[in-house]
């Protein structure tokens, strides 16, 4: 288990008051996680602008150039746009990047008109590779230290959880098929003495998903920290994910970018004050 672990959210949809911090559409966190003498560095998501992304690690102070890995929690512009830029600024060679195998598919919405909103030009393969990175596409979970792991593909259990948006892909045959985002991963990081951290982009898995098969039987679950994409989901679905939400416990609800403004409403009032909004430059601390 992890002895530590420091989340601080680069970017974000919005930025606390006051802040001298920039938001974008997106999210991307920084994660230093220690255990005996080891620490490492992650970086999950880039959000979409990079520039704004390289403002705020340089005025929070972030030693980018000591990124031990980066991991995307799927394909969306809004999560790695920018990456090949962010690379070349961690300036070092071999940087583990660590995501799904279909990253890089198309991934398109076709409503009010087609629009790609994948990976897009210039984060692809060969950008990530000359700008440093080293790709890892995994499906299962990959250990990044003891204590600290992506929860590789989620199933989809629960009745009432979908990914979010009516998104495409094209299949091996040509044809426009419904996308399902097997590609959506989330982080596990289990801290002595406080429970199990849940790090996650968007969670078009289903949040309840993702902790049904993240967290451990009589696991306490000390946070749970990203985006839910209720934004657009029906009162019923809210209803149902907080729910199921609260049979877990968890001493920490930070739900932010796209989880919405009406499910934000609705966690806060079943959770009260464990519940926490996210902003660009927003801290959270577990520890024993």
């Amino acid at each position: 288990m992890l002895d530590s672990l420091k989340v601080t959210v680069l970017a974000e949809d919005s930025v606390p008051y006051e802040s001298p911090l920039l938001g974008q559409h997106g999210v991307s966190f920084w994660l230093e996680a220690t255990a005996a003498n080891e620490r490492r560095r992650i970086l999950v998501d880039v959000g979409q602008n990079p520039d704004a992304l390289l403002y705020n690690i340089g005025k929070l102070n972030i030693p980018l150039a000591q990124t031990d890995a980066v991991v995307l929690t799927h394909c969306h512009y809004d999560h790695t746009q920018g990456l090949a830029q962010i690379l070349r600024a961690i300036g070092k060679r071999d940087v583990p990047v660590i995501a799904h195998p279909s990253l890089f598919r198309p991934n398109f919405i076709t409503a009010p008109f087609f629009r790609h909103v994948g990976v897009m030009q210039g984060d692809e393969p060969a950008d990530v590779h000359a700008a440093g990175g080293c790709l890892f596409p995994v499906v299962g979970p990959m250990q990044l230290m003891p204590g600290l792991t992506t929860t590789g593909e989620v199933p989809r259990v629960s009745d009432f959880e979908e990914v979010g948006i009516a998104l495409s892909t094209i299949d091996a045959n040509g044809r426009v098929v419904p996308d399902t985002m097997p590609d959506d991963i989330a982080i596990e990081a289990r801290v002595k003495g406080c429970g199990t951290v849940i790090v996650t982009g968007c969670s078009h898995a289903g949040i309840v998903n993702i902790l049904k098969h993240s967290v451990r039987p009589g696991e306490r679950v000390a946070g749970i920290i990203g985006g839910l994409h209720l934004v657009e989901a029906s009162e019923e679905r809210i209803a149902k994910t907080v729910a199921a939400m609260s049979e877990f416990s968890p001493s920490l609800v930070a739900a932010g970018h796209c989880t919405g403004f009406r499910a934000q409403a609705a966690i806060y009032a079943a959770f009260g004050d464990r519940f926490a909004t996210m902003g660009s430059g927003t801290v959270f601390s577990f520890t024993a």
